[in-house]
């Protein structure tokens, strides 16, 4: 078997930065466990409809704050009325890492302190489509990180949908992180990948992907 390539990290745009193999093995399949855990409830994982009747093809669920097109509250009113989980430590203590790490800056990591996570699960055939993480009332930078199978990630600007973009490979445990002038940007996932993650991970199949937000907001 030829040995893996390593892949550099990259600047996709001013304040986005791609650090490929970030999360080690044991630590995939530790959130991999443990977002088995999350989706059982007390808020499922489930397929969020949108405003104007569409269903989104990923999976979605919610940690610290529930979100739902295009706002968060505490209580999914959307899904089953109840209470969102609270965020947990593991996922403060990773995403201030993650900060410190990607932006070589352990000022900005400590200052850090997300309090939602979104979970997304992208079965076969799942996409998203482009678009801002805007419901935030802050504008701290968004983490971002991969499990399973390897997607591309299109990394745009903050005024149109439309080019330019970038498309970047995200493979499995890699990290991105977008904030300061990139922080609204049009992102999105137009093709995964099938096959081409680690069953050790404990994903037999699909990308799960974490994303960690400030949302700014009290309650």
């Amino acid at each position: 078997m030829n040995a893996l390539i390593p892949r550099p990290r990259s600047h996709p745009a001013p304040g986005a930065v791609h650090v490929p193999g970030w999360l080690s093995l044991d630590e995939q399949r530790e959130l991999v466990t443990a977002c088995r855990a999350w989706a059982r409830g007390p808020v499922p994982m489930r397929h969020t409809r949108l405003p104007r009747g569409g269903v989104m093809s990923v999976q979605t669920m919610c940690l610290g704050w529930h979100w739902r097109p295009y706002a968060y509250s505490r209580i999914a009113h959307d899904v089953n009325g109840a209470r969102v989980a609270e965020f947990p430590d593991v996922l403060s203590e990773l995403g201030r890492r993650a900060l410190a790490d990607a932006y070589e800056d352990e000022a900005a990591g400590a200052a850090y302190a997300p309090d939602t996570v979104l979970i997304n699960h992208y079965g076969e055939g799942a996409t998203m489509g482009m678009h801002q993480d805007k419901d935030e009332k802050s504008s701290a930078p968004v983490v971002s990180l991969s499990i399973g199978d390897t997607c591309v990630f299109r990394f745009g600007n903050t005024e149109t949908r439309g080019k330019p973009y970038t498309d970047v490979e995200l493979a499995s445990g890699d990290l991105f992180v977008f904030g300061g002038p990139s922080r609204f940007a049009y992102h999105g996932v137009p093709k995964v990948r099938p096959g081409t993650g680690d069953p050790a991970t404990g994903l037999a199949a699909g990308r799960l992907n974490l994303t960690l937000r400030v949302t700014g907001l009290t309650g």
